[in-house]
C-alpha cells in the first residue's frame, strides 16, 4: 500500500504546465489517495471557524506524535473515534445526536455520553444532602419521553453535589440500535433525582447545555468504532524510531571515485538499501481546510541497492539471500537482485472534520516506512 501512496503523492504535487491529460491524471491520483484514507470526496472546510472538542485534541496527542505517527498503539479501541455535538438546542436535559456520517460497515465498539458538570450556583443555598442520582434514558417515544413506556434506562450513578468536570456514561447498546434503525433515534433524556427518589425541578447538579455554554463544554457523544480496514502484516508494535537509518555499505564493497552527472547516477545505484525522507504536505495537496492535525508527515521511502553478498545490515529475508546468490552465480536466467523495500511500517492518525462538521480521529495502517531491507 505504501508504494501506491508514494506514487500517488508524487502525481498529486502541483506541476508546471503539462501536456493534455495531466489534469485528469492528477484528479485520478487524488481520487486514489482519498481511497487510501477511506474517503469518497474531500469534506468541505467548516463554514465558520470551529474549535475541535478538547477531548478529541487530547486523545490525538495521547495516541500520536506531532507528525501523527502512532506512539501508543494500544490506546484506541478500533481504528476510528467519532465525536457528535447535541443537535436539539432545546431542552437542557434532552439531547439528540445525528449519526448519519457513521458508515454501515463500521462496527460500534463503545459509545459514551460526555456531559460537563458545572459548579453549583451560589444561589442554590445549603443542601440537605451531599449526593443526588443522575440517570440517562434512551427515549423510545418522543411524544411521551417522561413516561415509563417512553424511555429505557441506560446508565445511572450517584454524584456529589460539589465539584465540576466531565461525567461519562456508557450508552453502547442504544447507539447500536440507532445505527441499525435510524428512525429509532429519538435522543437521550437525563434526569436528576434526590436521594429520596423525587425528581428535582431545579437540580442541584447542572450540566452545560448546547445553547448556553462554550463549545468545549457542550454535551458530546463519542463513538469508538472499527471499519475493518487493516494493513499488511509487517511488524508495527512499539514506538517507532523515526531517525533516518545510517547508511552502511555491505561488507567488501567499495565505492569507486567517479566524476560528473553520470557518475552521480552510478553512485546512487551503488548506495546500499536505506531509508530516505518523503514529505507529505496536506496543504500542498489541498486538504488543509478539513484536516486539523497533523499538517503533514514524513512517510519515508526506501532506495538503494541490494548487492551480493547481503550482510546483516541489509536486513535480508532468507528468500532474498537465496535470490541474491542465484543472481550472482547466474544459475537461472531472468532472476534479478533483491529489492530495497520497507520491512517495518507504522500507522498514522488524522484528526479531521467530516461532511457534517463532526470531528473524527482515524488511524491508518502502513503509512510510514519505519526501516528498509532487502526482500
Amino acid at each position: 500500500m505504501l508504494g501506491t501512496v508514494l506514487l500517488l503523492l508524487a502525481l498529486a504535487r502541483p506541476a508546471c504546465p503539462s501536456p493534455a491529460g495531466a489534469a485528469s491524471q492528477r484528479a485520478e491520483a487524488l481520487k486514489r489517495l482519498l481511497e487510501v484514507f477511506g474517503i469518497e470526496d474531500p469534506p468541505p472546510p467548516p463554514a465558520h471557524f470551529k474549535q475541535p472538542p478538547q477531548y478529541m485534541v487530547d486523545l490525538f496527542n495521547t495516541v500520536a506524535n506531532a507528525d501523527g505517527v502512532t506512539k501508543n498503539p494500544d490506546i484506541l479501541e478500533g481504528n476510528t473515534v467519532r465525536s457528535f455535538l447535541d443537535k436539539t438546542h432545546g431542552e437542557k436535559m434532552r439531547f439528540l445526536f445525528v449519526l448519519s456520517s457513521v458508515a454501515k460497515n463500521e462496527k460500534i465498539l463503545t459509545a459514551e455520553l460526555h456531559l460537563f458538570r458545572l459548579w453549583p450556583r451560589a444561589t442554590d443555598g445549603p443542601k440537605r444532602h451531599h449526593f443526588c442520582q443522575v440517570s440517562v434514558y434512551q427515549v423510545l417515544d418522543k411524544t411521551e419521553p417522561d413516561s415509563p413506556e417512553g424511555q429505557k434506562l441506560l446508565a445511572s450513578r450517584l454524584l456529589s453535589l460539589q465539584g465540576s468536570g466531565w461525567e461519562v456514561f456508557a450508552i453502547t447498546q442504544a447507539v447500536r440500535d440507532w445505527t441499525e434503525d435510524e428512525s429509532s433515534n429519538q435522543g437521550l433524556l437525563v434526569t436528576v433525582h434526590g436521594l429520596g427518589g423525587s425528581l428535582l425541578d431545579t437540580p442541584p447538579v447542572q450540566f452545560a447545555s448546547s445553547r448556553d455554554h462554550h463549545e468545549s463544554k457542550k454535551p458530546m457523544l463519542v463513538l469508538f468504532t472499527d471499519d475493518g480496514r487493516r494493513g499488511a502484516s509487517l511488524p508495527t508494535a512499539g514506538f517507532p524510531d523515526l531517525q533516518p537509518q545510517d547508511p552502511v555499505l555491505p561488507a567488501k564493497m567499495t565505492v569507486p571515485k567517479l566524476n560528473g552527472p553520470r557518475s552521480t547516477r552510478s553512485l546512487d545505484r551503488l548506495q546500499p538499501c536505506q531509508r530516505h525522507p518523503l514529505s507529505v504536505d496536506f496543504e500542498e495537496i489541498g486538504w488543509s481546510g478539513w484536516i486539523i492535525s497533523p499538517r503533514g508527515y514524513n512517510a519515508y521511502h526506501c532506495k538503494g541497492s541490494c548487492p551480493f553478498p547481503l550482510g546483516e545490515n541489509m536486513r535480508p529475508t532468507n528468500h532474498a539471500t537465496v535470490q541474491s546468490i542465484i543472481n550472482a552465480l547466474k544459475l537461472s536466467e531472468g532472476v534479478s537482485s533483491p529489492c530495497c523495500v520497507p520491512d517495518k511500517l507504522y500507522s498514522i492518525n488524522l484528526l479531521y472534520f467530516d461532511d457534517d462538521e463532526n470531528v473524527v480521529l482515524k488511524q491508518y495502517d502502513d503509512m510510514v516506512a519505519g526501516s528498509c531491507g532487502c526482500h
